[in-house]
This record gives structure tokens, sequence and C-alpha cells, in this order.
């Protein structure tokens, strides 16, 4: 349900000081004042909810999506962890890992040791989460009811460990024109803790037709 593919490192607290001027990390000024405007995580989900989702199989930088004006799963988180690094944060992505279904992909934050989510999603729920969840498996736990496929089958399945996008700078995931499937590919990869047992996924039921149209509202649709 999630809307794209698949990310560990070390959990880091956000420090809430400004980024120094010296350090755009290769944004133009003009695109600095844009995303430092966005402020908090909040006005940074608000940017994303703005934004049209598309369906295109791109891999857009967060500079690309500044420039378009639209994203989807994928990209929205990347977008979101630039975002958040460049209003004092620490750039983590996180990945959620379905069965039968597609993988979602969010930017994280803390605050006051709790941890938030800002995201882009195709379905209603999958989006933010305010920093009130004290583990990253009770921060996943909130998605699980409202994780279902088009088959109306509860999907979610493991989480990720946080992983800090410094990793990539070398790579200028931030800014570069060229796709940043490496990200994904890397998310993919790494190891991903269990949310349920097997003898849980069995006993699972079916979304009803209610939860399933509210999570599909404005759904976009090829």
């Amino acid at each position: 349900m999630g809307d794209k593919p698949r990310m560990g490192h070390k959990p880091a607290t956000n420090s809430n000081s400004r980024p120094s001027n010296s350090n755009s990390w290769g944004f133009t000024p003009a695109e600095l004042r844009k995303l430092r405007s966005l402020k908090t995580p909040y006005g940074i989900q608000r940017a994303l909810d703005a934004m049209p989702y598309h369906l295109e199989d791109t891999a857009w930088s967060p500079r690309r999506v500044l420039h378009e004006g639209t994203a989807h799963c994928f990209e929205g988180a990347v977008f979101a962890a630039a975002a958040l690094r460049v209003n004092g944060y620490p750039p983590l992505l996180w990945d959620l890992e379905a069965d039968h279904d597609t993988d979602h992909v969010l930017a994280i934050y803390r605050v006051g040791g709790h941890w938030g989510v800002v995201a882009k999603s195709n379905f209603t729920g999958c989006r933010f989460r305010e920093p009130v969840y004290r583990t990253l498996r009770e921060l996943a736990l909130s998605y699980f009811n409202l994780y279902f496929n088009l088959r109306g089958e509860r999907t979610l399945r493991r989480f990720s460990r946080p992983v800090h996008m410094k990793r990539f700078d070398h790579l200028d995931w931030m800014t570069t024109d060229k796709p940043v499937w490496f990200i994904a590919e890397y998310l993919c990869d790494i190891y991903h803790y269990p949310l349920i047992t097997r003898a849980q996924a069995k006993r699972l039921h079916r979304v009803d037709g209610r939860l399933f149209r509210a999570e599909c509202l404005e759904r976009a649709e090829k």
C-alpha cells in the first residue's frame, strides 16, 4: 500500500539549530529559502500534501521535486529528508516492508526523544505522524491497520532502522539531475525487523468497505 520500493543506520536525535549559511548542500539561495520557509516537520508535510501525487516510474532528487512540484511516495520521502536537514533535523529515511504490496518510504524525525513521520502517500492515512511514538516498532504499528492492498488484505510486515542520508552525500542525492535509484536499492537490501508473526498474519481479516473507501479518498489512478 505504501507506493514504492525499500532502507539501516544509527538513530539520531534532532538538533534544533539551523545549518550555517555556508552549508548549502548544492542548493541555490532561492532553493534554500524555499526549503527553510517550510520551517517545521508539519510545514514540510503541508508542502507535500499540496503537491499532486504522480504515478510515473521516476526517482527525482529533492531539487527536481522542488522544481516539478509533484512527487510520489519515494520522492516525497527523500524530499522531506532534505527539507528536514535544511531546517536543522538529521535527514533520516525509514522503510516499511509489505507482503503482496509495495513498500512505503518515509522521512522520520525526533522531538523530545519521540519519533514522528513526514510522508507522501497515495493513501489517506499513510502520511504524517506527530512525534509521540517512543520506539520505531510503536511507530510502525500506527500504520498497520491502514496498510492494505487493493484486495483489502492488511500487508505490512516489517520495518527498517533509520537510514542517515549523509551516507549518500558523495552522490549529491539532494541536488543531482540524475535519478536517485541508488537510495531505493539500498533500502531494498538492508535488514528489516518483523512486525508480526506468521501465525498472526494467517489470522488477519480484510479491511471493510468503509475503511477501504476512506483510505482511497482522492487517490491518484492511471
